[in-house]
Protein backbone atom coordinates (compact mmCIF):
# COMPACT_ATOMS: atom_id res chain seq x y z
CA UNK A 1 0.00 0.00 0.00
CA UNK A 2 1.34 3.57 -1.21
CA UNK A 3 0.64 5.81 2.16
CA UNK A 4 0.68 9.37 2.10
CA UNK A 5 1.04 11.82 5.78
CA UNK A 6 0.10 15.16 4.51
CA UNK A 7 1.32 17.53 6.96
CA UNK A 8 2.52 20.91 7.35
CA UNK A 9 6.47 19.91 7.87
CA UNK A 10 8.68 16.37 8.98
CA UNK A 11 8.54 16.41 12.52
CA UNK A 12 9.03 13.67 15.18
CA UNK A 13 5.01 12.09 14.17
CA UNK A 14 5.32 12.30 10.66
CA UNK A 15 8.83 10.33 11.03
CA UNK A 16 7.12 8.23 13.57
CA UNK A 17 4.25 7.28 10.91
CA UNK A 18 6.88 6.51 7.84
CA UNK A 19 8.81 4.27 10.38
CA UNK A 20 5.39 2.72 11.49
CA UNK A 21 4.33 1.93 7.84
CA UNK A 22 7.50 1.38 6.55
CA UNK A 23 8.01 -1.91 9.28
CA UNK A 24 4.59 -3.06 8.25
CA UNK A 25 5.66 -3.21 4.75
CA UNK A 26 4.18 -0.16 2.71
CA UNK A 27 5.63 2.61 0.87
CA UNK A 28 5.15 6.05 2.49
CA UNK A 29 6.13 9.14 2.00
CA UNK A 30 5.52 13.24 3.85
CA UNK A 31 3.27 15.32 1.72
CA UNK A 32 2.74 18.99 2.51
CA UNK A 33 -0.01 21.00 2.61
CA UNK A 34 0.89 23.69 0.98
CA UNK A 35 2.41 21.91 -2.15
CA UNK A 36 -0.92 20.02 -3.10
CA UNK A 37 -2.34 21.84 -6.42
CA UNK A 38 -5.40 19.93 -8.59
CA UNK A 39 -6.74 19.49 -12.37
CA UNK A 40 -9.37 17.94 -14.00
CA UNK A 41 -7.04 15.55 -14.92
CA UNK A 42 -6.87 14.21 -11.75
CA UNK A 43 -2.77 14.46 -12.16
CA UNK A 44 -2.03 15.74 -8.51
CA UNK A 45 0.06 15.36 -5.23
CA UNK A 46 -2.18 12.68 -4.20
CA UNK A 47 -3.35 10.79 -6.89
CA UNK A 48 -0.79 7.77 -6.68
CA UNK A 49 -1.64 6.88 -2.91
CA UNK A 50 -3.95 4.55 -2.27
CA UNK A 51 -4.27 6.13 1.50
CA UNK A 52 -3.80 8.99 2.99
CA UNK A 53 -3.26 10.08 7.10
CA UNK A 54 -3.86 14.03 7.79
CA UNK A 55 -1.45 14.59 10.28
CA UNK A 56 -1.56 18.72 10.74
CA UNK A 57 -3.28 21.17 9.16
CA UNK A 58 -0.74 24.35 8.90
CA UNK A 59 -1.65 28.02 8.80
CA UNK A 60 -3.36 29.49 5.85
CA UNK A 61 -5.57 31.75 4.75
CA UNK A 62 -9.62 31.02 4.84
CA UNK A 63 -9.28 30.38 0.99
CA UNK A 64 -5.87 28.09 1.27
CA UNK A 65 -8.34 25.89 3.85
CA UNK A 66 -11.19 25.65 1.85
CA UNK A 67 -9.08 24.57 -1.43
CA UNK A 68 -6.95 21.80 1.32
CA UNK A 69 -10.45 20.71 2.15
CA UNK A 70 -11.69 20.11 -1.11
CA UNK A 71 -8.64 18.38 -2.36
CA UNK A 72 -9.43 16.17 0.31
CA UNK A 73 -13.03 15.66 -0.59
CA UNK A 74 -11.69 14.72 -4.28
CA UNK A 75 -9.54 12.05 -2.65
CA UNK A 76 -12.46 10.65 -0.72
CA UNK A 77 -14.33 10.71 -3.67
CA UNK A 78 -12.25 8.46 -6.03
CA UNK A 79 -12.33 5.72 -3.45
CA UNK A 80 -8.57 6.71 -1.39
CA UNK A 81 -8.82 5.95 2.14
CA UNK A 82 -8.61 9.34 4.67
CA UNK A 83 -7.68 9.48 8.26
CA UNK A 84 -9.36 11.54 9.13
CA UNK A 85 -12.00 12.20 6.62
CA UNK A 86 -12.22 15.73 5.48
CA UNK A 87 -15.94 16.76 7.31
CA UNK A 88 -14.04 15.51 10.52
CA UNK A 89 -10.99 17.72 10.15
CA UNK A 90 -13.24 20.85 8.98
CA UNK A 91 -15.59 19.76 12.24
CA UNK A 92 -12.91 19.80 14.79
CA UNK A 93 -10.57 22.55 13.53
CA UNK A 94 -13.51 24.87 14.28
CA UNK A 95 -13.93 25.06 18.03
CA UNK A 96 -17.59 26.52 17.53
CA UNK A 97 -18.70 23.51 15.26
CA UNK A 98 -17.10 21.09 17.25
CA UNK A 99 -19.23 22.33 20.65
CA UNK A 100 -22.28 22.68 18.71
CA UNK A 101 -22.04 18.71 17.37
CA UNK A 102 -21.72 17.42 20.58
CA UNK A 103 -24.46 19.50 22.10
CA UNK A 104 -26.41 17.89 19.14
CA UNK A 105 -25.40 14.78 20.61
CA UNK A 106 -26.35 15.05 23.96
CA UNK A 107 -22.69 15.17 25.54
CA UNK A 108 -22.16 17.39 28.23
CA UNK A 109 -19.86 20.46 27.26
CA UNK A 110 -19.02 23.53 29.24
CA UNK A 111 -21.35 26.71 28.55
CA UNK A 112 -19.54 28.85 25.86
CA UNK A 113 -20.99 32.24 24.02
CA UNK A 114 -19.28 33.20 20.03
CA UNK A 115 -19.54 36.63 19.54
CA UNK A 116 -17.69 39.13 17.21
CA UNK A 117 -18.48 42.28 18.72
CA UNK A 118 -17.04 42.99 22.39
CA UNK A 119 -20.81 44.78 22.96
CA UNK A 120 -22.13 41.25 22.75
CA UNK A 121 -18.63 39.56 24.96
CA UNK A 122 -19.15 41.70 27.90
CA UNK A 123 -22.75 40.98 28.65
CA UNK A 124 -21.59 36.88 28.05
CA UNK A 125 -18.28 37.72 30.52
CA UNK A 126 -20.78 38.88 32.82
CA UNK A 127 -23.59 35.49 32.68
CA UNK A 128 -20.71 33.40 32.97
CA UNK A 129 -19.92 34.44 35.97
CA UNK A 130 -17.02 36.80 35.29
CA UNK A 131 -14.69 33.85 35.29
CA UNK A 132 -14.17 32.57 31.10
CA UNK A 133 -11.43 30.93 29.05
CA UNK A 134 -11.05 32.72 25.75
CA UNK A 135 -10.15 30.51 23.23
CA UNK A 136 -8.92 31.28 19.27
CA UNK A 137 -11.63 29.40 17.24
CA UNK A 138 -9.15 27.94 15.57
CA UNK A 139 -6.33 26.14 18.16
CA UNK A 140 -4.93 23.13 19.68
CA UNK A 141 -2.33 22.46 22.41
CA UNK A 142 -3.42 25.24 24.84
CA UNK A 143 -2.03 27.86 22.69
CA UNK A 144 -3.77 31.18 22.66
CA UNK A 145 -6.32 30.37 25.09
CA UNK A 146 -6.36 32.87 28.77
CA UNK A 147 -8.82 32.81 31.45
CA UNK A 148 -10.15 36.28 32.00
CA UNK A 149 -11.61 37.07 35.77
CA UNK A 150 -11.26 40.97 35.36
CA UNK A 151 -13.95 43.33 34.02
CA UNK A 152 -10.96 45.67 32.97
CA UNK A 153 -8.80 42.74 31.80
CA UNK A 154 -12.13 41.51 29.36
CA UNK A 155 -12.79 44.80 27.84
CA UNK A 156 -9.31 45.13 26.78
CA UNK A 157 -9.11 41.46 25.74
CA UNK A 158 -12.54 41.49 23.07
CA UNK A 159 -11.57 44.72 22.42
CA UNK A 160 -8.17 43.69 20.84
CA UNK A 161 -9.81 40.45 19.34
CA UNK A 162 -12.71 42.47 17.22
CA UNK A 163 -9.69 44.69 16.04
CA UNK A 164 -7.97 42.24 14.24
CA UNK A 165 -11.07 40.54 12.86
CA UNK A 166 -11.37 37.84 15.29
CA UNK A 167 -13.95 35.96 16.89
CA UNK A 168 -14.68 36.39 20.58
CA UNK A 169 -15.10 32.63 21.62
CA UNK A 170 -15.82 32.45 25.44
CA UNK A 171 -15.79 29.08 27.41
CA UNK A 172 -17.61 29.16 31.14
CA UNK A 173 -14.27 28.10 33.51
CA UNK A 174 -14.49 24.49 34.70
CA UNK A 175 -13.10 24.69 38.20
CA UNK A 176 -11.09 21.14 38.10
CA UNK A 177 -8.36 19.24 40.60
CA UNK A 178 -5.56 20.33 38.31
CA UNK A 179 -5.47 17.19 35.88
CA UNK A 180 -7.87 16.13 33.03
CA UNK A 181 -8.17 12.62 30.96
CA UNK A 182 -6.97 12.57 27.31
CA UNK A 183 -8.35 9.22 25.63
CA UNK A 184 -6.94 8.77 22.11
CA UNK A 185 -9.89 6.70 20.19
CA UNK A 186 -9.65 4.67 17.15
CA UNK A 187 -12.11 2.87 15.08
CA UNK A 188 -14.89 3.34 17.75
CA UNK A 189 -11.92 2.00 20.49
CA UNK A 190 -10.00 3.11 23.15
CA UNK A 191 -6.60 2.60 22.37
CA UNK A 192 -4.99 4.44 25.14
CA UNK A 193 -5.62 7.25 27.68
CA UNK A 194 -3.44 9.43 30.07
CA UNK A 195 -3.83 11.95 32.79
CA UNK A 196 -2.01 15.07 32.23
CA UNK A 197 -1.28 16.95 35.24
CA UNK A 198 -0.97 20.91 34.99
CA UNK A 199 2.32 22.65 36.24
CA UNK A 200 2.29 26.11 37.84
CA UNK A 201 -0.79 26.71 35.03
CA UNK A 202 -4.97 26.06 34.84
CA UNK A 203 -3.55 24.33 31.43
CA UNK A 204 -2.84 20.75 31.69
CA UNK A 205 -1.28 20.06 28.25
CA UNK A 206 2.16 18.16 28.37
CA UNK A 207 2.91 21.28 25.15
CA UNK A 208 2.23 23.54 27.91
CA UNK A 209 3.93 21.56 30.38
CA UNK A 210 1.64 19.43 32.20
CA UNK A 211 2.85 16.10 32.83
CA UNK A 212 1.21 12.66 31.50
CA UNK A 213 0.48 9.34 33.33
CA UNK A 214 -1.30 6.55 31.99
CA UNK A 215 -4.61 5.53 33.57
CA UNK A 216 -7.94 3.36 33.25
CA UNK A 217 -10.84 4.80 31.96
CA UNK A 218 -13.88 4.78 34.03
CA UNK A 219 -17.75 3.41 32.04
CA UNK A 220 -18.29 6.98 31.67
CA UNK A 221 -15.20 8.57 30.55
CA UNK A 222 -15.37 5.61 27.76
CA UNK A 223 -18.83 6.49 26.70
CA UNK A 224 -18.21 9.67 26.58
CA UNK A 225 -14.83 9.55 24.60
CA UNK A 226 -16.84 7.37 21.94
CA UNK A 227 -19.60 9.60 21.76
CA UNK A 228 -17.83 12.24 21.15
CA UNK A 229 -15.60 10.77 18.87
CA UNK A 230 -18.62 9.49 16.41
CA UNK A 231 -20.27 13.29 16.86
CA UNK A 232 -17.88 14.93 14.84
CA UNK A 233 -17.61 11.52 12.43
CA UNK A 234 -13.76 11.31 13.60
CA UNK A 235 -12.14 7.79 12.44
CA UNK A 236 -9.51 8.93 14.68
CA UNK A 237 -9.68 11.21 18.07
CA UNK A 238 -8.14 12.78 21.01
CA UNK A 239 -11.19 13.58 23.39
CA UNK A 240 -10.08 15.84 26.61
CA UNK A 241 -12.13 15.08 29.47
CA UNK A 242 -12.63 17.09 32.43
CA UNK A 243 -13.91 16.87 36.04
CA UNK A 244 -15.57 19.74 37.78
CA UNK A 245 -15.24 20.32 41.90
CA UNK A 246 -19.10 18.34 42.35
CA UNK A 247 -17.41 15.64 39.94
CA UNK A 248 -19.43 16.16 36.65
CA UNK A 249 -17.60 14.98 33.47
CA UNK A 250 -17.46 17.17 30.68
CA UNK A 251 -15.96 16.86 27.04
CA UNK A 252 -13.84 19.41 26.98
CA UNK A 253 -11.90 19.12 23.45
CA UNK A 254 -12.00 16.63 20.27
CA UNK A 255 -9.03 16.78 18.41
CA UNK A 256 -9.35 14.93 14.80
CA UNK A 257 -5.07 15.49 14.22
CA UNK A 258 -4.40 14.17 17.82
CA UNK A 259 -0.37 14.01 18.92
CA UNK A 260 0.42 10.84 20.34
CA UNK A 261 4.08 11.23 21.56
CA UNK A 262 3.23 11.46 24.88
CA UNK A 263 0.28 8.62 24.63
CA UNK A 264 2.58 6.69 23.45
CA UNK A 265 5.47 6.84 25.90
CA UNK A 266 3.23 6.92 29.15
CA UNK A 267 0.60 3.69 28.00
CA UNK A 268 3.58 2.19 25.93
CA UNK A 269 0.87 1.95 22.77
CA UNK A 270 2.69 2.16 19.32
CA UNK A 271 0.07 4.57 17.94
CA UNK A 272 1.84 5.32 14.69
CA UNK A 273 1.51 1.33 13.50
CA UNK A 274 -2.35 1.18 14.92
CA UNK A 275 -3.23 4.02 12.74
CA UNK A 276 -0.91 2.72 9.92
CA UNK A 277 -3.10 -1.04 10.43
CA UNK A 278 -6.42 0.93 10.42
CA UNK A 279 -5.71 2.47 6.98
CA UNK A 280 -4.82 -1.03 5.88
CA UNK A 281 -7.68 -2.67 6.82
CA UNK A 282 -10.04 0.53 5.97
Amino acid sequence: MRIAILSGGTGWHVQDLLRAAGELGHTSAAVDFRALFATHTGSDPLADFDAIIVRTMPAGSLEQIVFRMDVLQQAVSRGQVVLNAPKAVETCVDKFLTDHRLRAAGLPVPVSVVCQRWQDAMPAFESLGRDVVVKPLFGSEGRGMVRVTDRELAWRTFHAIEQTGGVIYLQQFIRHPGWDVRAFVLNGKILGAMRRTAKADWRTNVAQGGTAEACELTTEQTALAIAATEAVGAGVAGVDLLCDDRGEWYVIEVNAVPGWRALSEACGVDVAAELVGWVQRA
